[in-house]
């Protein structure tokens, strides 16, 4: 972290103990927390001990381990709330997914990582993508992808070569040239696809949410199953709409959207 004289460290450091639990695996011991928030065992002790005492945390009284407490579930809670475009965003997704039939969500940009703020689910029911607040990188996605084709050349392409993409199945492109060329493609069409890049099994369209001034600050994503549809058909059938749910979204909420950079 940069140096900034405004920054308080003992909130910092309880901070990185949040953070530390929330990427854990599960309940965490005071020793694994220490390890993972790079502080010694008496810090995590005291600043694991106040978030539990102000309800961040969860506490097991029989192993003594930590686990993320309800207050964190009810800040995500009002901070969609409190957000304008997620406001906006909900009946238009609702009606998307009425229209289509398949799974529609809607992430906000930040950095390079996409965060999942509204979820409407298929027929198929998958629990990973029934919840919101999943992050996800911007390069592997159709509507990261979407995103970096809104944006200037440069910058897309500065925004990649960062990025450093896991590989999330066998068919996650984490090369950035061939990123590259689906930003291009997303360009030209107005809307990118991904095939098996996040999720066994599955085909996704997106589109950018812009600002008024034209940049962008969210994605609209619709997915969908190989084991029904072809991409190419997917495509066909549902980009129109998603499109036009996209560019409807710029214009009513977008302008009032508190996400990007």
């Amino acid at each position: 972290m940069r140096e900034d004289a405004l920054l308080v460290g003992s909130v910092e450091k309880a901070f990185r103990v949040l953070h530390a639990v929330r990427e854990g695996p599960g309940a965490m011991s005071l020793s694994e927390i220490a390890a993972a928030s790079g502080l010694d065992k008496s810090a995590a002790q005291r600043f694991s001990h106040t978030l539990w005492r102000l309800g961040y945390l969860e506490k097991d009284e029989r192993t003594r381990r930590f686990s993320l407490g309800r207050q964190a579930l009810e800040t995500a809670f009002h901070y969609l709330r409190t957000t304008p475009l997620v406001e906006v965003a909900m009946p238009v997704v609702a009606e998307l997914r009425r229209s289509c039939g398949e799974r529609v969500s809607m992430s906000l940009w930040e950095d390079t990582s996409l965060i999942y703020v509204i979820r409407q689910q298929s027929r198929r029911e998958y629990f990973w993508s029934s919840l919101v607040g999943r992050r996800v990188p911007l390069v592997s996605t159709a509507g990261g992808r979407a995103i970096l084709a809104s944006l200037a050349a440069e910058e897309a392409e500065a925004l990649v070569r960062r990025a450093t993409p896991a590989a999330l199945t066998p068919r996650t492109l984490t090369d950035p040239a061939a990123i590259l060329e689906q930003v291009r493609q997303a360009r030209a069409q107005g809307y990118a696809m991904a095939t098996e890049e996040v999720s066994a099994g599955e085909v996704t369209l997106g589109a950018a949410i812009t600002r008024a001034d034209g940049r962008p600050v969210a994605a609209l994503h619709i997915a969908g199953s190989l084991s029904e549809w072809k991409p190419e058909a997917f495509a066909a059938s549902f980009a129109p709409l998603l499109l036009e749910a996209a560019q409807g979204l710029s214009r009513a909420g977008g302008s009032a959207a508190r996400a990007g950079r």
